[in-house]
């Protein structure tokens, strides 16, 4: 059975071949057909567009560079595998790398490995545990189990580089004149085709192992709503990958512009690019772990082959070391360990007043001397220890988000944004501007004291198949094209990168009056952590002494032990709800919307603030929604659906008065008013 996955088509027809046949010289490299010609067979260059024979700039064995006008090479000629001649209509299969075969297979093997040591580890560490000791008598034992689970591994590698091997001999992708088409699948046949015109982004990841080998896995995102799947090419060799994302972009361009394309011939290559690119009088930024990035992107890996020069560069930047320092040390990990750090602290010190309240209640002096001393000591020891640990962790991860962001750079390259980062696992995203459906500027309130934010792109998101209820569940990002940047520095970025952008709106409508009231009432009151805490206190409390009897012995104690502790979780409370209403304030008095003729803006303010750019053109539809008491309020609620993401994104803004809600309403509808 042949499963097909097919994205929208272009509706376009395909640019007929040429009639000519005047008999012309052997085309050479740089001189290809136009885009969808066909030349009789004998006037074909030698396969990808490289000389017959091999030269001193392109060695023997080098992967070929993609034609529109393929013709099967003779039996054994094509590098990456053999194959009869085709019909010279049929487009050229390309074939992964063959570490496919045996990156894969150690891959595998390597968890087998990992599994087996640690079964064997707690098999011994459970014997010694038992008192269990190891004689002469158990030497044979232990060896036929050795030498069984030596066995296994090597039968299960084996037969996992035989799948693998399959596999790799079915898997090829190949550059029809209209589409992207994916094959794979041994015995269940898959054939994925992606029109040109429908590709969203193309994407590289890289693990260690792969940048050492010098290969990549390339994902293909298409605008297919929250239906999307993104197209997974693994182990592709660098140079490989670079020239599919150049030509897939290339002849998208074609498409969408309705001219002939020339078609890509032998890429330029080049030694890699250096040095960012910055405007006039800009200080170079960068960090202590750029230099070990580009030195891991110039080796390029064993397979990797030589840089491909895939456009020109018209602004890039990078990240200097104290935004990366910064970045690290605002992860959300480090924020979670701070706060359960303090928890354990709290935990502990509550666990020693309850010891000794239980100890004043025993009996026997003698547990109740043991009772205080354990909880004295050996509760505060264990809390300290925890403590230690979850700044040791805290610290690694911040190590690890440093480690994932250096090598960082973001760029414009033609009419593409391309952002990459990631000193161990390198990670590169590349997206056509037209594709971008919004840019978004968030602050953390440390990000807010400290006058930086994450500046980010909207773009239209996929997930891979198996991954789909789990990226669901995510909250999605965009591309983050500076993680940790001075807000100062936003609009030269912005305009750097996408001067698309540049007529965003700077004069925002705020909420209406009566929204700080309201604002007031629904975070202090109806989503208010501190008032419901209060609540719960009051219950527990109130339960606890009409339910414990007055004759108990001990009655007096816990009561005290639980007024207490309700007078320490009511101050906790009051706290609590002084903070959500500073939020409330901090919400009305950061929260708008503006919009001209051709963007909108949206920002949420509070103790975090989040401000979305989009254009006019990339809303997908927008709506009012009221509730009874905001229709007594005379406020509503504006909607604009937007493509972003897995699925589509809906921006709001809660409260705003109901004669800017119809106005926005008049202006966002087809045909609406074009000025604000």
């Amino acid at each position: 059975m042949t499963e097909e996955q097919r994205s929208p088509e272009s509706g376009m027809p395909p640019v007929p071949p040429s009639a000519s046949g005047e008999q012309q010289p052997v085309q050479q490299a740089s001189q290809q057909p136009a885009y969808g010609q066909q030349i009789p067979p004998y006037q074909q260059p030698a396969p990808g567009g490289y000389a017959a024979q091999p030269t001193a700039q392109q060695p023997y064995g080098a992967q070929p560079v993609f034609d529109q006008h393929p013709v099967q090479p003779a039996y054994g000629q094509y590098p990456n595998g053999a194959y009869p001649q085709q019909n010279p209509a049929e487009p050229m299969r390309h074939k992964v790398h063959h570490s496919y075969i045996w990156l894969g297979s150690l891959q595998v093997a390597g968890m087998l490995i990992v599994i087996a040591f640690f079964s064997v580890f707690s098999s011994v560490i459970g014997a010694i545990a038992d008192g269990e000791s190891i004689g002469r008598a158990d030497a044979p034992v232990l060896l036929i189990v050795g030498i069984a689970v030596i066995v296994g591994l090597i039968v299960i590698v084996g037969l996992t580089a035989l799948i693998q091997t399959l596999s790799y001999k079915h898997l090829y992708y190949e550059l029809g004149p209209d589409e992207f088409n994916l094959y794979s699948g041994i015995f269940n046949k898959k054939r994925v085709h992606v029109p040109y015109q429908r590709i969203q982004s193309v994407n590289q990841k890289a693990t260690l192992v792969q940048r050492l080998a010098g290969v990549c896995t390339v994902n293909i995102d298409t605008a297919g709503g929250s239906a999307n799947k993104a197209i997974t090419i693994p182990y592709l060799q660098n140079s490989e990958a670079e020239r599919l994302r150049t030509e897939l972009f290339a002849r998208k361009q074609a498409i969408l512009s309705g001219q002939a394309a020339q078609v890509a011939g032998q890429a330029n290559v080049v030694q890699g690019q250096s040095g960012a690119v910055y405007p006039a009088g800009h200080p170079l930024a960068g960090n202590v772990l750029d230099m070990p990035a580009e030195i891991l992107t110039d080796v390029r890996g064993v397979f990797g082959g030589a840089a491909v020069d895939t456009g020109r560069v018209s602004y890039e930047y990078g990240m200097s070391n104290k935004e990366l320092v910064l970045t690290g040390l605002s992860n959300n990990t480090g924020f979670i360990l701070i706060v359960l750090a303090a928890l354990g602290s709290v935990a502990g010190l509550a666990e020693q007043i309850l010891s000794t309240a239980i100890g004043r209640m025993l009996v026997d002096n003698g547990v109740n001397f043991v009772m205080q001393s354990f909880a004295g000591n050996t509760i505060w020891a264990i809390t300290g220890v925890v403590v230690v640990v979850f700044l040791v962790v805290w610290v690694l991860s911040i190590i690890g988000t440093c480690i994932s962001f250096g090598g960082f750079k973001a760029r414009r390259r033609d009419s593409r944004i391309e952002v990459e980062h990631g000193l161990l696992q390198h990670q590169f995203h590349g997206v056509d501007i037209d594709r971008v459906q919004s840019v978004i500027i968030k602050q953390s309130f440390i990000r807010r004291l400290l006058g930086y934010c994450e500046l980010s792109l909207g773009k239209i998101d996929a997930v891979t198949e198996g991954e789909e209820g789990q990226q669901k569940s995510l909250n999605p990002q965009g591309l983050v094209i500076h993680p940790f940047v001075k807000m100062n520095r936003v609009p030269e970025i912005l305009a750097g990168l996408v001067p698309e952008f540049a007529d965003v709106p700077t004069d925002s409508r705020p909420v209406a009056k009566v929204a700080l009231r309201r604002a007031i009432i629904r975070r202090g009151i109806l989503q208010g952590n501190g008032f419901w805490l209060a609540v719960v206190v009051v219950v527990g409390q109130l339960l606890a002494n009409a339910l414990l009897p007055s004759t108990e012995p001990d009655a007096a104690s816990i009561l005290l032990f639980v007024n207490t502790g309700a007078i320490v979780l009511y101050v906790l409370c009051a706290l609590l709800l002084v903070l959500d209403i500073i939020g409330a304030v901090l919400w009305y008095r950061g929260s708008g919307f503006s919009y001209n003729r051709r963007f909108m803006q949206v920002s949420n303010g509070g103790f975090s603030r989040e401000s979305v750019s989009f254009p006019r053109k990339k809303i997908q539809y927008g709506f009012l929604k009221t509730n009874p008491f905001q229709r007594n309020a005379r406020v509503a609620t504006i909607n604009a659906r937007t493509a972003a993401g897995v699925g589509g994104t809906t921006l709001r803004l809660i409260d705003v008065s109901e004669q800017d809600a119809n106005t926005w309403l008049d202006w966002v509808k087809p045909g609406g008013s074009m000025v604000q």
